[in-house]
């Protein structure tokens, strides 16, 4: 079991970390953009190459590869929304009274660019893999692409924590299209799904050995998974989550620390 600790360890450690290099960045003047964006696309495009060299690999290492490819080319679609380079046409906060089909058409445009952008991603990733022995990279980016998905749905249709102090000022309008509810129906069916989801994978990882690429695999995917799921409840139970990520926000001189944390799915309508 201790190849499963270090799995989920390794999952544990690099959501957050690289969600916390994410709101650096984020947080550093607008004039660094151009650089950071510039950087983390080269590497980017390295991960997209680096998730069709391991497409074969069945062993441990091209697990580690395929995974942390798959959630850094992530945190590279997260890092063009929130530095403003591909968002959506439409930029304005919501209109007073504006309520129905139109209210949601309208957030959307917020990032239909950018969702046209990870269908793209998307895309090329299960081209790369497909039918082939290794593909925990686009797993991995499909279970971070869902769960953003379903978070996005629940913000619109309201839920009790915003944080929407920890968003870019540039973007900060978008939550004029969320809503500030106790609950609303689709949380409990999100949450639900992805637990049983999780709880499969974690049940089929148990009956494969330890030390092998499949059950590896599927301990990473599922960590993955849970890290989503908490981010959900983070949604709505009185849970300080930014603390996670205080050794960012309090670091040095900030130009702007109202950066988004949860690498994850938190873009809060992005």
């Amino acid at each position: 079991m201790s190849s499963y600790a270090l799995a989920i360890g390794y999952a544990l450690f690099l959501w957050w970390f690289s969600t916390g290099v994410i709101l650096y960045l984020n947080g550093l003047p607008a004039r660094t953009y151009k650089t950071s964006l510039i950087a983390a696309t080269g590497l980017m495009l390295l991960l997209v190459v680096a998730i069709y060299l391991v497409r074969d690999r069945y062993d441990l290492w091209g697990a580690y590869l395929g995974f942390t490819a798959g959630v850094l080319v992530w945190g590279w679609l997260e890092m063009v929304y929130f530095m403003g380079l591909i968002t959506g046409p439409h930029k304005k906060p919501c209109p007073l009274g504006c309520t129905g089909w139109r209210r949601f058409l309208l957030a959307l445009g917020t990032s239909l660019y950018h969702e046209l952008l990870l269908l793209l991603i998307a895309a090329v990733l299960i081209a790369l893999t497909w039918d082939a022995a290794n593909q925990l990279g686009t797993w991995t980016f499909v279970i971070l692409w869902l769960m953003r998905w379903s978070a996005k749905l629940n913000l619109f249709l309201g839920v009790p924590n915003l944080n929407e102090d920890w968003l870019p000022e540039h973007v900060r309008f978008i939550t004029s299209y969320l809503r500030k509810r106790p609950m609303n129906l689709l949380f409990p069916i999100s949450v639900s799904v992805a637990t049983v989801v999780m709880s499969l994978l974690v049940e089929a990882a148990l009956e494969l050995p330890t030390a092998e690429f499949a059950g590896v695999s599927l301990i990473l995917a599922a960590t993955l998974l849970a890290l989503a799921i908490l981010e959900h409840w983070f949604l709505v139970l009185p849970l300080a989550d930014a603390a996670l990520w205080r050794w960012v926000t309090t670091s040095g001189d900030r130009a702007n620390t109202d950066s988004e944390p949860g690498l994850v799915y938190k873009q809060r309508v992005d």
